[in-house]
């Protein structure tokens, strides 16, 4: 993993790429994938807009993918009824659809490209790349593992301290994030930009599956991930740390 920083002005963001390859694909600057989920009250239209100015110095397209998909079979799984399930991810999704579109516009950079998951359902190598994730995770103990482990943190503001999901919950969450995954596997292929890195302010436990190993299911060499969050700025690392 590559410990060197990446950062500019003080008060913006600063980033470290996952390793040494994912710090040569952000070199590139090519592309930058941000990824929101609904409800997450660190996505303001002020961060959105920050985060789109301060990656404009960098990249030269961002795109901003929101996760609308299985929302609703998560307030199912907590134990809303359908209808209310329905209504209240309804709400969440457009709430965080506005944020975005108020936090670009914000920015002024009009080649911003702003879409949902449930865009991608038909297209092709979409579709693959849920299959190949479908088959890991029967598979592939080392990803399944990763994967609940990211569905359980994903879960963790939504139940009671100290509580483990149900089985219920469990399947809910994974099956939002596995919506997700084909954007940290191969966001080029579906983007058709030539390099892409994909961003959030934490370090995801999938990361080291998909970005630090030689065999299974991982990110294509196009891919890159990053944790990008505020902070204060640092000197440049001469190189990448071995």
């Amino acid at each position: 993993m590559s410990d060197s920083l990446i950062s500019t002005k003080p008060s913006t963001f600063e980033a470290r790429p996952f390793s040494d390859r994912c710090r040569q694909v952000w070199e590139r600057g090519d592309h930058l994938l941000i990824g929101v989920s609904p409800g997450n009250s660190y996505f303001s239209p002020q961060r959105i807009s920050e985060l789109v100015l301060w990656a404009r110095e960098f990249f030269d397209s961002v795109d901003i993918v929101y996760a609308d998909l299985h929302v609703d079979t998560q307030f199912a799984a907590f134990g809303y009824t359908p209808e209310h399930a329905q209504r209240r991810a309804a709400k969440e999704i457009k709430t965080t659809a506005r944020r975005i579109q108020r936090g670009v516009a914000d920015a002024g950079w009009e080649a911003v490209r702003i879409r949902a998951v449930s865009d991608f359902l038909s297209d092709a190598r979409y579709q693959q790349l849920r299959i190949a994730i479908e088959e890991s995770l029967t598979g592939d103990p080392v990803f399944r593992q990763a994967a609940e482990g990211m569905a359980r943190s994903f879960l963790a503001g939504r139940t009671p301290d100290g509580e483990e999901p149900t089985a219920e919950q469990l399947a809910a969450g994974l099956r939002y994030i596995c919506a997700e995954l084909p954007f940290f596997l191969d966001t080029p292929g579906l983007l058709k930009v030539p390099t892409s890195v994909s961003c959030y302010h934490v370090e995801l436990p999938l990361t080291p599956v998909l970005f630090g190993r030689s065999e299974g299911l991982r990110a294509v060499p196009g891919q890159a991930y990053a944790v990008v969050r505020p902070g204060a700025a640092a000197p440049r690392p001469a190189a990448a740390a071995a």
